[in-house]
């Protein structure tokens, strides 16, 4: 029988940003990327780079949901995802909600872990960031947590993000059985 990991409290910190990001970066040197919007993702392509992103971080949300679900959330209209290819591999997505005419939501965002260390992630969030803008909302809001990237929450400041509000919430990490049956979904 697995074991159940006990439940991690997270300070939960919500931010938003009411103007374009001022800032413009290179893409690093010497790595092939690409950003390839997907529309129609199938939700088990979706469940790996959830699970190979967030992993570190704690993202279950998505992977709790059942597979009808999560499709209808994934093909929403006002949902747009974008998956970041470096060197012609998957290494990272961002994801973002239009909530209505003046709020959008970038609901996730992050690199697989070989992604890490390569100096695109400012850059990847700027991309991001410039395609939530050109639906010209009166503003974009996000949050992050004490699970995530010790540099989140600084990263997002960087570009413009302002704290709103603080919390706490309470994570409860996947246990072996549903680790296993994620695996069996594909």
């Amino acid at each position: 029988m697995g074991k159940t990991p006990s439940s991690l409290k997270a300070h939960v910190t919500r931010l938003e940003m009411t103007a374009p990001p001022k800032t413009s970066l290179p893409v690093p040197v010497n790595i092939q990327t690409a950003i390839m919007r997907a529309p129609g993702i199938p939700p088990a392509f979706y469940r790996h780079l959830y699970r190979q992103v967030g992993a570190r971080w704690q993202w279950v949300d998505r992977l709790r949901m059942s597979e009808e679900d999560l499709a209808a959330v994934l093909h929403d209209k006002r949902n747009t995802i974008s998956v970041l290819y470096v060197n012609g591999a998957p290494a990272g997505f961002y994801e973002y909600l239009v909530e209505d005419e003046d709020t959008i939501e970038l609901s996730h965002f992050g690199l697989i872990e070989h992604a890490l260390g390569l100096g695109i992630g400012k850059w990847f969030l700027l991309q991001a960031l410039y395609a939530i803008w050109t639906h010209n909302p009166r503003r974009v809001i996000t949050t992050t947590n004490s699970l995530d990237h010790p540099r989140a929450l600084q990263l997002y400041q960087m570009f413009g993000f302002s704290p709103v509000s603080t919390g706490t919430a309470i994570v409860r990490p996947l246990s072996d059985k549903e680790l296993l049956e994620i695996v069996k979904k594909g």
